[in-house]
């Protein structure tokens, strides 16, 4: 099951494990943020995960719905990763995995069809040379090296189905691009929430969620801050990793 310096982890709210390497981009808070940030349609429709990594997102949305979820990640080790976390969680018949550049899906899973498109995409510009990571697999999760942002929203918006959802998490210093493409690509932006690290601190982290070809408004939630000023999480983001109660 497991290969060279894998190791199996828990999804504590969830109940489940997955695969993950410290040689290869993990999932980290914001793909569960994400995950618990989306709308999840429960019993119509298609959703569709891009940049899918080792497969945290649909695993976390397979809990809170009945209808296929499929992950699209190009990286050949990450996809087989969670091609292995959807096998041990039993979860064959809910989630595909496939190992394909996302600027292909819709060509893969058809136009305008999928209810709910989900994406934690690379946080930044391809670097120069001289600053490369040296470990492709942490340069293509960070990087922009498989298509930029802008190519991320058109494949998004020409996947959904007209009043289709799209969310995203990235950085807010990029919102107002994330916004403008969403704009410029028919997807609506409804719903807008910042995520600070500490009380008092910047947002690191934003969520956005787009419907596609609706009127404009958009809703700006409450911020959800991580830690208390005592390195603590805060009520609601143990919640979100733990469950209730925890």
């Amino acid at each position: 099951m497991l290969k060279g310096d894998e190791r199996l982890d828990y999804l504590l709210a969830e109940e489940m494990r997955i695969i993950q390497s410290p040689t290869v981009f993990s999932f980290s808070l914001d793909a569960v943020l994400l995950a618990h940030f989306t709308y999840i349609p429960f019993h119509k429709g298609s959703i569709v995960d891009l940049c899918s990594g080792n497969g945290i997102i649909p695993l976390l949305l397979s809990k809170h719905t009945e209808v296929p979820i499929t992950g699209i990640e190009i990286q050949p080790r990450l996809a087989d990763m969670a091609r292995r976390s959807i096998q041990y969680n039993k979860l064959e018949s809910k989630i595909t995995m496939l190992e394909a550049d996302v600027r292909d899906a819709p060509k893969l899973l058809g136009k305008e069809k999928h209810a709910l498109v989900t994406c934690n995409p690379p946080y930044f510009a391809t670097p120069p040379e001289s600053k490369v990571n040296d470990n492709e697999h942490f340069r293509i999760a960070r990087h922009e090296v498989h298509g930029n942002l802008d190519d991320i929203i058109k494949v998004s918006s020409e996947l959904l189905r007209q009043g289709g959802k799209a969310s995203f998490v990235h950085r807010p210093a990029r919102l107002l691009e994330l916004t403008g493409l969403m704009k410029r690509h028919r997807l609506e932006p409804k719903r807008v929430q910042l995520v600070h690290p500490l009380p008092g601190r910047d947002a690191n982290m934003v969520l956005v969620e787009g419907i596609k070809d609706a009127k404009p408004g958009v809703r700006y939630l409450p911020p959800i801050v991580v830690h208390e000023e005592n390195g603590e999480y805060t009520e609601l983001v143990r919640e979100i990793l733990y469950g209730k109660g925890k």
